[in-house]
C-alpha cells in the first residue's frame, strides 16, 4: 500500500506539532518534511513529491492565494487549511472536468471551435457511464 505523503507548513508552531503528532502514526501517512516559511512550500512539494501540503488559514471567508499558486504547478494536490482559532478547516482540491459538444464540420464550425466558442444550441456531450451534474 503507497503512503499519503504530507507536507506540513502550518502555522503557528505548535499546530503544526500537534497536527505531526496526530497524523505520524497512521500507516498510510508519513509525514515527509515540514517547513515554517511559505515561500518554500511550492519547492519543497516537488522535492518531497507531496500528495498533500497542510496550510494555516487565515480567513475561512476565501480561498487562500497560495492554493491557487500550488494548483497551477501541481493540479494532483490537495491541500487542507486549519484555522485553529475558529475551530475551522477546509479541504481544496481540483478536478479537471473534460466536455465536448458537436462542431459544425465548416471552416466557420472549425474556426469558432478553436476560439473556444460553442455553437448556438450545442449539447454537451457527457462520456459514457458519467452523471450530468446540474
Amino acid at each position: 500500500m503507497e503512503k499519503i505523503r504530507v507536507l506540513v507548513a502550518a502555522r503557528p508552531r505548535l499546530m503544526r506539532e500537534l497536527v505531526i503528532e496526530l497524523i505520524s502514526g497512521q500507516p498510510d501517512i508519513e509525514v515527509m518534511a515540514e517547513v515554517q516559511d511559505d515561500s518554500k512550500i511550492a519547492d519543497l512539494v516537488q522535492e518531497v513529491q507531496a500528495d498533500c501540503v497542510i496550510i494555516g488559514l487565515e480567513s475561512s471567508d476565501s480561498r487562500p492565494d497560495l492554493c491557487d499558486s500550488l494548483f497551477e504547478r501541481y493540479p494532483h494536490l490537495k491541500i487542507l487549511a486549519l484555522a485553529s482559532e475558529r475551530n475551522s478547516c477546509i479541504y481544496y482540491w481540483a478536478t479537471i472536468n473534460i466536455r465536448s459538444s458537436r462542431v459544425e464540420t465548416s471552416e466557420k464550425g472549425i474556426l469558432d471551435a478553436l476560439r473556444g466558442r460553442r455553437p448556438v444550441g450545442a449539447t454537451v456531450l457527457m462520456p459514457e457511464g458519467s452523471k450530468k451534474v446540474n
